[in-house]
């Protein structure tokens, strides 16, 4: 270094030139270190971000997950020396037991736990998803038909709608199309009631040709998913499946509210047209044939017999199809399929095959957000939901059918028995038990236009998991 007070002769020159740079240097050195210290500052927070969050949604999982003890107390586990000594029956059942149990909390879970693995990272999931999904008004939580509606407070009612839609279906679908078959009807609804104690779970199918009174709807359109301001007229005998082509998701919510009394806050449409996509992001869906299912209409369904493996297209005829060969009932065997489907889709996707592979979670993900629409469903309303259904067990489901007298009237419609109707959903709301479905019914003193048909209560059966 040189001194400033000496002689500047052109030797001193020189060297302050040279320290002059070198400072210059030094001190550039030291500004783009300070930048690199920050940017790894910065690294490191978005690093740690989402591993933050997805370590929080792990351990909220978990505690939904995890079996909790009475009154929120830590279980105590017995030592080895404490611990009586098994059969080898017994240690059987204790699995068996423990594996529903893990089942049922993992089924409760598992739409939020879906949405988290498909996506990689906890963060931006919910905004991922619920972009993706398609939100469209269908309910009418403060209507007058809801009875007892502060009872129903913390209870969970899906109304589940399966559109006949032809908007996009191709050739290969053998399903129509939009202009052979134009505008949308509800050819599946179905109630889905989880209770407030969360203590059971009871799905409610509902025939599409079921005789309703239609309210004045405004005009809805399935192509746009929009209403308009003309008005669907008020039609006093007609069939439900009519009624969502009249007004879409609110005709039907009104129209089933004005029959059930409860309050659906929840409403999820499946247009059929996008449906065998989830199907085929899991890669099958196996169910149980007792004999072929050769359709008038669709042709054959499925040719084999026993626990098959059934595609996307397979499944979509399968839920469908309502003129097979031996099956006089119609609409009733389709409701049993239906419901025997959903039980089997809900048992694969909740298997570690599905759970486990990154690809068929995303998959699923996708085709679900695609193919459905609705009201009141997003990662916000099921994670809620999971979390308050940690004790439930979700390996027994009680599918039943809305008591009906099982025969079509003269003008084709299918008739509700009124007093078995009323006791049913009274039940569901009541949170007591059903009524036994086998029960005769006294005989109903409206009219309903049948011609001596005996009552039939609504079907009832317990899923075990699929």
């Amino acid at each position: 270094m040189t001194d400033e007070m000496e002689a500047i002769d052109e030797a001193t020159q020189y060297r302050r030139k040279i320290d002059h740079t070198l400072a210059r240097f030094s001190a550039a050195h030291d500004e783009l270190e300070a930048e690199e210290a920050k940017r790894r500052e910065r690294r490191d927070r978005l690093t740690a971000r989402p591993t933050a969050l997805l370590e929080q949604t792990r351990t909220a999982l978990m505690r939904v997950v995890a079996p909790s003890s009475p009154a929120g107390e830590p279980e105590e586990k017995p030592s080895p020396q404490e611990k009586a000594p098994q059969t080898r029956l017994q240690e059987k059942k204790q699995r068996h037991n423990e594996r529903t149990l893990k089942a049922g909390r993992i089924a409760a879970i598992i739409v939020a736990l879906l949405v988290f693995l498909s996506t990689g990272i906890a963060w931006g999931a919910k905004t991922w998803f619920d972009a993706k999904f398609n939100q469209v008004s269908a309910l009418d939580e403060n209507s007058a038909d809801i009875q007892n509606a502060a009872g129903q407070t913390g209870d969970e009612n899906f109304l589940l709608v399966g559109s006949d839609s032809r908007d996009g279906a191709s050739a290969e679908e053998n399903v129509g199309d939009a202009s052979s078959i134009p505008g949308a009807r509800s050819d599946t609804v179905m109630i889905a009631h989880i209770p407030a104690d969360r203590k059971r779970v009871v799905v409610v199918s509902f025939p599409r040709d079921l005789e309703v009174s239609q309210p004045e709807c405004a005009k809805w359109d399935p192509a746009t998913s929009k209403y308009s301001e003309e008005k669907s007229p008020a039609v006093k005998i007609t069939k439900l499946n009519t009624a969502y082509g009249a007004g879409g998701p609110q005709c039907v919510t009104r129209v089933i509210q004005q029959i059930t009394g409860m309050r659906i806050n929840h409403f999820v449409g499946i247009d059929f047209n996008g449906f065998k996509a989830m199907v085929d992001a899991v890669h099958g869906v196996n169910v149980h044939v007792d004999k072929p299912i050769d359709d008038t209409t669709l042709g054959m369904v499925i040719s084999q017999t026993g626990d098959i493996d059934i595609s996307g297209d397979q499944a979509l005829s399968y839920v469908r199809a309502r003129h097979v060969k031996g099956d006089p009932t119609s609409d009733y065997g389709r409701m049993k399929r239906q419901q025997t489907f959903i039980a089997s889709l809900l048992k694969k996707v909740m298997s570690s095959d599905v759970l486990l592979n990154a690809g068929k979670l995303s998959g699923f993900i996708n085709a679900f957000a695609k193919a459905t629409f609705g009201e009141n469903l997003g990662i916000d309303q099921m994670m809620t939901l999971a979390k308050s259904m940690r004790g439930v067990d979700l390996s027994k489901i009680t599918f039943m059918t809305v008591p009906t007298t099982g025969n079509a009237n003269s003008r084709g419609n299918e008739v509700l028995v009124q007093s078995q109707t009323k006791s049913l959903f009274q039940a569901l709301i009541d949170n007591t038990p059903l009524p036994d479905p086998n029960a005769s019914a006294p005989a109903e003193s409206k009219d309903t236009g049948t011609s001596g048909t005996t009552p039939k209560p609504g079907t009832k059966r317990t899923s075990n998991s699929g």
